[in-house]
């Protein structure tokens, strides 16, 4: 995404979303749960959320109404409404143009049928109905005459031949097909549009189109795509939406409206932090046993795949039995898996250097288990334990400073080397009070060139239960 589209959504208050292969999937109902987490992260950030659809209120089902937008525009375009469910906007269909459309599609010999306020009707019981209802409205009452004593919304055709359709000029002055399945479109009256019904609510919150987003997928979204201000396409829209969109994301599966709006910075990553309760964490774990005593570990695998693999590789082989560390700096860290003792060898298993694995949700927190290097991508066999307990800055100081606010919270209160973070790969984290005396024990002890133990720190083995 180019800094001219980000500039570009910088206008935006209001952010609209499709519901049919857009917030899910219309065929198997997949929703991914991302999708609440993008509806609360844009509330807590400040931003409207609304929900654009062709389907009317009693098609909307419970996981979207769930999401609690601030509006519904629905039955494209024709009903709106808040999410008091107080009337935005609310008109039907004049009586004498349903009338005149069903005459039309009896003289056609085609099937169809009416979106009334609280329920959708067809003329007749057919597969071919049936294949195109079902998904959105479950299987609907037959009435053929619904329109003479009810209100309409919008209408639906039912044909084999629906893409061949044409409204005769007479109905085509006053409505319009928009497809929507490929033996299905809606009829709807000129001028109502999703479009029309996005203006609704931006004219009662006092916004420009300029202001709005919408996300969609296909062709009954074009006309409000050529509206609103900012618009972006799943990875799954038809090619001409795709050619209308200012980006172009992922599809439904792929989490594509939460990667588009956490790139645009509207959103963000809902994070945990394994290290802050290790009880809640799955892994192997690794005693580390020294001359000094033993120093219980909790890897972290599913952050740092390639780091976690090398470390339990190298012990399993043996690889660091008999290694020391070769360099402790009291207040800040141990350091060993050097062969050589030098703090100049060591190899990965993957026979030489291998790339770094940063996470949002690892930090060098006082306790952590770290990859030494020499330099961005540079991760051998070398490994640091983080020692430091004591950090000259307040909470509120680091969390300014872009740190998560519970990770900001630990520093200030248990110590750490935030300096350290994005430089050094965590992969792992001290267990328990005993494996803590044991780091500050070899912490302590007395050093001399090139903060070398005088007397060595030898890691006699390192076990791993996975």
């Amino acid at each position: 995404m180019d800094a001219k589209t980000k500039y570009k959504a910088k206008k935006i208050k209001v952010i609209f979303f499709d519901i049919d292969d857009t917030l899910r999937v219309k065929d198997t109902g997949y929703m991914p749960e991302s999708i609440k987490t993008v509806f609360a992260g844009l509330k807590k950030k400040g931003f409207l959320t609304g929900i654009a659809s062709g389907r009317a209120m009693y098609g909307v089902v419970p996981e979207i109404r769930d999401l609690n937008p601030d509006y519904f525009v629905t039955i494209n375009g024709s009903y709106v409404i808040d999410r008091k469910g107080q009337e935005v906007f609310n008109q039907p269909i004049a009586p004498e143009l349903a009338k005149a459309y069903v005459t039309w599609a009896k003289e056609q010999g085609i099937a169809y049928g009416f979106a009334g306020k609280d329920k959708p009707v067809v003329s007749e019981r057919s597969k071919l109905i049936d294949e195109a209802m079902i998904p959105v409205y479950g299987e609907c009452e037959v009435a053929p005459d619904f329109h003479l004593e009810n209100d309409v919304y919008h209408m639906w055709t039912f044909a084999e031949n629906n893409a061949e359709l044409r409204l005769p000029e007479e109905l085509a002055n006053q409505l319009r097909l928009v497809p929507w399945h490929v033996h299905s479109s809606d009829v709807v009256a000129d001028g109502i549009s999703k479009a029309s019904g996005v203006g609704q609510v931006l004219d009662k919150e006092g916004l420009t189109p300029a202001n709005a987003m919408m996300f969609g997928d296909g062709p009954n979204d074009m006309e409000i795509f050529d509206y609103v201000g900012f618009k972006i396409a799943m990875g799954n829209a038809v090619p001409e939406l795709k050619e209308k969109a200012d980006y172009i994301t992922d599809t439904v599966e792929e989490d594509g409206i939460f990667n588009a709006l956490e790139k645009l910075g509207m959103v963000e990553k809902e994070l945990n932090f394994p290290q802050l309760d290790l009880t809640l964490v799955e892994g192997p774990v690794a005693t580390i046993k020294t001359n000094h005593g033993d120093m219980v570990i909790k890897l972290f695998p599913d952050h740092a795949p390639l780091t976690v693999k090398n470390f339990v590789d190298l012990a399993k082989s043996g690889y660091y039995d008999g290694i020391i560390f070769h360099r402790i700096i009291k207040d800040f860290m141990i350091q060993g898996g050097d062969p050589t003792g030098t703090g100049m060898g060591g190899e990965s298993v993957y026979g030489g250097s291998f790339q770094d694995e940063f996470s949002d949700e690892l930090y060098n927190l006082r306790g952590a288990l770290s990859m030494a290097n020499a330099g961005p991508n540079t991760n051998g066999s070398q490994f640091f334990i983080v020692q430091n307990q004591n950090l000259p800055y307040s909470k509120k100081e680091i969390a300014r400073g872009g740190w998560p606010e519970p990770i900001a919270e630990y520093y200030a209160e248990n110590g750490g080397t935030p300096h350290l973070d994005r430089r050094h790969t965590v992969f792992g984290q001290l267990m328990d009070d005993a494996s803590y005396a044991v780091l500050d024990a070899i912490a302590a002890v007395k050093t001399g060139y090139s903060d070398k133990p005088v007397e060595d720190v030898v890691i006699e083995t390192i076990e791993v239960v996975d």
